[in-house]
């Protein structure tokens, strides 16, 4: 987030977190893959590097793979041995800290009960918001010191091709809106603390300054318990992001409860 950084150094010392694709996933391919990062940003290492989905595609250069009838092109998943790949990575100082998104628990377990495990996932970053708080999957990750870093936290955008657009817009929730109101905060604000104070990281997107600057305006209130429980009953398991073109996958990790 550039323009929150005053001069050049502070920009620099900021931390570097970047995702491994899934046509990456084949072991000999994750270095590179890694190395081409690095060659771009200007550095020698970044500070976490995450497995962004648990599904395999068909290794190459289409970040997207389909044959000639559009249909998608998988590759048969690994994760144990990809996670060699980037333990290696690590051992080899391009990288801090390596950590996972969109696993569910079974996935996080093929990692955490791997033979010779060397380095287990620092973070699983994955969809959580007062509309699917993910208590189970929260429950697991902190049992096994792993943080939760919640992608699209205020919901997201309606984006059919992603999304799905017959579900609630977050934002417009009642309760949200009421707390805001109480704490002259916006619903958003309210959404992004209730994560917050449940020892979640937020990675609100937004590409307006204002917007950026108002999700970080969040550490001069806090919500009370009951309105904590309050907001957590909100949670109906709506999952806006549900990646449902793919969920032919043998990997897809949304068939599961957590």
């Amino acid at each position: 987030i550039p323009w929150v950084y005053k001069n050049k150094a502070e920009q620099k010392s900021k931390e570097e977190s970047k995702v491994l694709w899934a046509t990456n996933h084949v072991p000999e391919m994750v270095r590179p893959a890694l190395e081409r990062t690095l060659k771009s940003l200007k550095l020698d290492y970044v500070d976490l590097y995450i497995i962004e989905v648990p599904m395999a595609f068909k290794p190459g250069n289409e970040v997207y793979p389909k044959d000639e009838n559009g249909k998608w092109l998988y590759h048969k998943s690994d994760l144990c041995a990809t996670w060699e790949a980037l333990e290696a990575c690590k051992d080899a100082g391009l990288v801090k800290s390596l950590g996972v998104s969109n696993f569910n628990r079974r996935q996080l377990e093929l990692i955490l009960n791997k033979p010779g495990l060397k380095y287990k996932p620092v973070s699983n970053q994955v969809e959580c918001h007062p509309y699917f708080t993910q208590p189970k999957l929260l429950k697991f990750c902190r049992q096994h010191d792993i943080v939760v870093v919640a992608y699209s936290p205020l919901g997201t955008s309606r984006n059919p091709l992603w999304v799905n657009v017959s579900s609630p817009p977050l934002l417009n929730d009642a309760l949200l809106n009421s707390l805001g109101k109480k704490y002259r905060k916006t619903a958003a604000q309210v959404a992004l603390r209730f994560n917050i104070q449940r020892g979640v990281v937020v990675i609100p997107k937004s590409f307006k300054p204002e917007r950026i600057k108002e999700n970080f305006q969040l550490f001069d209130f806090s919500l009370t318990e009951e309105e904590m429980k309050s907001v957590e009953a909100l949670n109906t398991n709506i999952r806006f992001v549900e990646l449902l073109m793919w969920c032919d996958h043998p990997e897809y990790p949304f068939h599961d409860e957590y």
